[in-house]
C-alpha cells in the first residue's frame, strides 16, 4: 500500500501520457480559431489591393507596405521618399506605451509592496480596491477621465475654487491626457504581477543582510529587485503590450494631433471607405515590432536564469 502510495505520488509518474495530446487539443483549437485565424487573415488582407470604394481586390501586392513606408507624391507617381507621418505615429506610440509603463512601475512597485506586506487578512482588501476600477468597461472610464479634465470639468473647478489657478487647465488633447489615460487604464497590470512576486518573497533575507550591514538601498538594488524581477518584467510587459496599440485614451483624450498607431489601424476599418490592406499592414508592422520586444525580454530573461 505504501509502495503504491509512493508511486502514485511521485512527480517524475505521469499517468496521462497517452492522452496528453487529447488533452491540449481543446487548448491548441481555442488558440487557433482566437488568434492563429484572425492573425492569418490579417496577413492576407496586408498584401491585398485596396478596391476604389471600398473593400479590397484580391490582386497581391507591397503596395500597403509602400504607403507607410514611402511618400511617392500626390500622385504616386514619384520616387519613394521617407513617409514619416506613419513612423512618427509609431514613434509617438512606443514613447507613450514606455512613458505609460514606467510610470506605473513607480507607482505600481511601491503598492504591491505595500499590499504584500500587510497582515493577511487585510491583503485581500487591498487587492479588492486595486481591482474595483475593472468592474466597469474601459470605454466609460475613459470618459469619466474626460469629463474629469475637461476645461470646465471637476479638476479644474476645484483648483480655481481655492484659488489655486486664476484660469482652467487645458488638458484634454494633449499628450498628458492621453499618458494620464494609459496609466489609468493599466496600472493594476502592474500591481498584481508585482504583488504575487513580492508575496513569495523570502524577508529573511532582507533581514540577513540587514544584520550584515547593509543598508536600505543596498538591500533594495541587490536582493530585493533581483528576486521580484520576475513580477516586474510580467508587469511591464502587460501595461506596454496593451498601451502600445490603445485607441481609446488617444481617441478621446488626444484628438487627432496626438495620433497612436491603435488610433491610426482602427481608422482604417471604419465603414467602406476605410482601407483595409494599410490597415492590416500597419497591424503586422505593430505585432512585428511587439514580438520584438518580447523576443529580446525572453533572451535577456535566458540569460539571466542561465
Amino acid at each position: 500500500m505504501a509502495g503504491g502510495a509512493a508511486s502514485g505520488g511521485s512527480s517524475t509518474s505521469d499517468t496521462y501520457a497517452p492522452a496528453r495530446g487529447w488533452l491540449l487539443l481543446p487548448a491548441w483549437v481555442t488558440l487557433s480559431i482566437l488568434v492563429l485565424a484572425p492573425v492569418s487573415m490579417m496577413l492576407v488582407y496586408s498584401f491585398l489591393t485596396k478596391e476604389f470604394r471600398g473593400g479590397v481586390i484580391w490582386d497581391f501586392s507591397l503596395s500597403a507596405y509602400d504607403q507607410f513606408f514611402c511618400d511617392r507624391g500626390l500622385f504616386g507617381d514619384e520616387p519613394c521618399s521617407i513617409e514619416w507621418t506613419y513612423i512618427l505615429i509609431f514613434w509617438r506610440s512606443i514613447w507613450q506605451a514606455g512613458a505609460a509603463t514606467l510610470l506605473s512601475l513607480a507607482i505600481g512597485f511601491p503598492t504591491a509592496y505595500f499590499i504584500a506586506t500587510r497582515p493577511a487578512k487585510q491583503r485581500t482588501l487591498w487587492l479588492f480596491l486595486v481591482t474595483i476600477p475593472y468592474w466597469v468597461n474601459l470605454l466609460i472610464r475613459t470618459v469619466s477621465m474626460k469629463f474629469l479634465l475637461r476645461d470646465q470639468g471637476p479638476l479644474n473647478d476645484f483648483l480655481t475654487g481655492i484659488g489655486l489657478l486664476d484660469q482652467p487647465l487645458s488638458i484634454v488633447n494633449t499628450n498628458f491626457a492621453v499618458q494620464l489615460g494609459l496609466f489609468y487604464s493599466y496600472l493594476p497590470f502592474m500591481v498584481l504581477p508585482i504583488y504575487a512576486a513580492v508575496e513569495r518573497y523570502n524577508f529573511t533575507l532582507s533581514e540577513a543582510a540587514s544584520d550584515l550591514y547593509a543598508t536600505r538601498w543596498t538591500v533594495l538594488r541587490r536582493i530585493l529587485l533581483p528576486a521580484v524581477k520576475p513580477g516586474i518584467v510580467a508587469g511591464c510587459i502587460l501595461v506596454f503590450v496593451p498601451s502600445l496599440g490603445s485607441f481609446l485614451a488617444p481617441d478621446l483624450l488626444g484628438g487627432a494631433k496626438n495620433f497612436m498607431i491603435g488610433s491610426l489601424i482602427e481608422e482604417q476599418f471604419k465603414g467602406n471607405a476605410g482601407n483595409w490592406p494599410f490597415g492590416a499592414a500597419a497591424s503586422m508592422i505593430l505585432l512585428t515590432i511587439v514580438l520584438m520586444i518580447l523576443l529580446v525580454l525572453a533572451r535577456q530573461q535566458a540569460r539571466a536564469e542561465g
